[in-house]
């Protein structure tokens, strides 16, 4: 492979001597990619496997950009669903330097998921420097086996992204989740095929960032062997008593009625767009 720099300064030579289990990640190129559908509850896994997902992320709060779940509702996923469910451990929202009761709280829940049956879990520590922290992730890595792991979008956080993932291919991580450090999987294009030519196979790559079917074809066109995507749409709540002088949880009292939920029609359209792509 020829050498060279790219987006963010990213060399597509691959880093050597480091190898990964993929965790069935697909690979060639030619196949079509994997989609995972991200998640709030359990009613948006079952909507998401409805709508042809191959696998869900299963969060709680996705306002925060994820959080995890409640054993509850990891233990209710695994038994209803039929397709893999990834799991995200973040115990807050915000940065992504962790307290060291946050940590210890983390390596609880993935040993509690790990038994629970999920087929990975989903973590991301960094530094303050904004690199990769290497001993915890190693850690959380350690406590999940033989589960594979999932690096999230933290990564998009870093400062280095080919220093970046050269670190998660040491530490043996299964993939990452990324939308090439920008809003938009499309806006971070570029970095995205730099990250899947420096990978070389020995970690997915997974894409993310606004994917809908209006533009999820141009990220699929770009060989990402995994792309991932929530499919929300507003609802009504059906409360018929609504008390509108206060909303809980510091949202604006409109947001008090209204529900994101996972669609699958919505989800079944986002994978047709990127299979004619």
């Amino acid at each position: 492979m020829r050498s060279g720099r790219g987006a963010a300064g990213l060399s597509t030579e691959p880093a050597a001597n480091a190898t990964t289990a993929l965790g069935g990640g697909r690979t060639d190129p030619m196949a079509q990619p994997l989609f995972e559908v991200c998640v709030e509850g359990v009613d948006g896994a079952l909507a998401a496997e409805a709508g042809g997902a191959d696998r869900v992320e299963l969060c709680a709060s996705l306002l925060e950009g994820g959080l995890t779940p409640s054993l509850g509702a990891v233990r209710e996923a695994v038994g209803r669903l039929r397709i893999p469910v990834h799991v995200i451990i973040r115990p807050r929202g915000g940065d992504f330097r962790y307290s060291d009761a946050e940590f210890a709280t983390m390596l609880h829940d993935v040993a509690l998921i790990r038994a629970e049956g999920a087929a990975s879990v989903v973590i991301g520590c960094l530094h303050l420097d904004g690199t990769i922290d290497e001993p915890r992730t190693a850690e959380l890595a350690a406590a999940a086996r033989p589960l594979a792991v999932t690096f999230h979008r933290a990564f998009d956080m870093t400062p280095d992204p080919g220093a970046a993932l050269d670190a998660l291919v040491r530490l043996g991580v299964a993939r990452v989740l990324t939308s090439g450090q920008r809003a938009t999987a499309l806006d971070g294009l570029e970095l995205l095929r730099m990250l899947v030519a420096r990978a070389s196979g020995r970690i997915v790559v997974m894409a993310c960032g606004a994917l809908r079917p209006d533009n999820i074809g141009f990220v699929a066109r770009a060989g990402l062997p995994e792309l991932h995507f929530s499919a929300l749409r507003q609802e009504d709540s059906p409360m018929r008593f609504r008390n509108t002088r206060l909303s809980m949880g510091g949202a604006a009292p409109a947001r008090e009625y209204l529900r994101m939920v996972t669609d699958p029609d919505l989800v079944r359209a986002t994978i047709a767009a990127a299979r004619a792509a």
